[in-house]
């Protein structure tokens, strides 16, 4: 075959993979910032005063409004390990949750599923310590799904709906793209993409991250 005919064929074939693999993605440039999400949980009212006899202790402010760091800390005890000095978020919420990556599923013998934030009827349970009071949770352990929060003005700038799923090209040191990123769209939400730090570290994610959305896993 002549050379300058299977030069014209890879042409036509690189041309249709690049329409292909952008269909539906946003203009180039509209990047998202990336944030890393440790291990860390969430409680409910009953859990807090089991633990730590009363109210939580505000320390900062997080990313999206109305959600901080508090000075409280916990042990995650599992069937085959613990985990200490485990971060409490707040405000209490109305069941007790615990989020973790993976490895630290392993690490506490939990085979926790990949669930989006509440979704935890039917998840593994698991006991919880302080210095001066215990909880036990018989549901709530889960690997949190990545996710990106939006605002519906976010939504409609990127041309995506609530609950829809999405590809997101990873722009780290060893580039990756991660299918299934799931929008969530309130109006309180501040544009922000979240994963763990097992997602983080495959792609060789730094400070100051980035992702571009490339395509649409699936419509919401």
């Amino acid at each position: 075959m002549e050379q300058t005919i299977v030069e014209d064929i890879i042409k036509k074939v690189m041309a249709q993979v690049g329409s292909t693999g952008t269909q539906g993605a946003p203009a180039a440039g509209d990047s998202i910032p990336v944030e890393l999400s440790g291990r860390h949980v969430h409680l409910c009212e009953e859990d807090v005063k089991e633990l730590f006899g009363g109210s939580l202790t505000h320390v900062k402010e997080l990313s999206q409004p109305g959600q901080y760091l508090c000075k409280e800390r916990v042990r995650l005890i599992g069937p085959s390990g613990v985990i200490d000095n485990v971060a409490v978020l707040g405000p209490a919420r109305s069941k007790s949750q615990v989020e973790l990556s993976l490895t630290d599923a392993r690490i506490l013998g939990i085979k926790a599923p990949v669930r989006q934030s509440g979704d935890v009827a039917g998840t593994p349970g698991i006991v919880l310590t302080s210095g001066t009071g215990l909880a036990g949770l018989d549901e709530g352990v889960i690997v949190a799904a990545r996710h990106i929060h939006m605002s519906p003005a976010d939504a409609a700038r990127f041309g995506v709906s609530d609950n829809q799923k999405v590809d997101v090209h990873m722009d780290g040191s060893r580039p990756a793209v991660f299918k299934d990123v799931i929008v969530r769209v309130n109006k309180d939400f501040r544009l922000a993409m979240h994963i763990d730090f097992d997602e983080a570290n495959s792609c060789g994610l730094g400070k100051n991250a980035t992702g571009r959305i490339v395509g649409v896993t699936q419509e919401a």
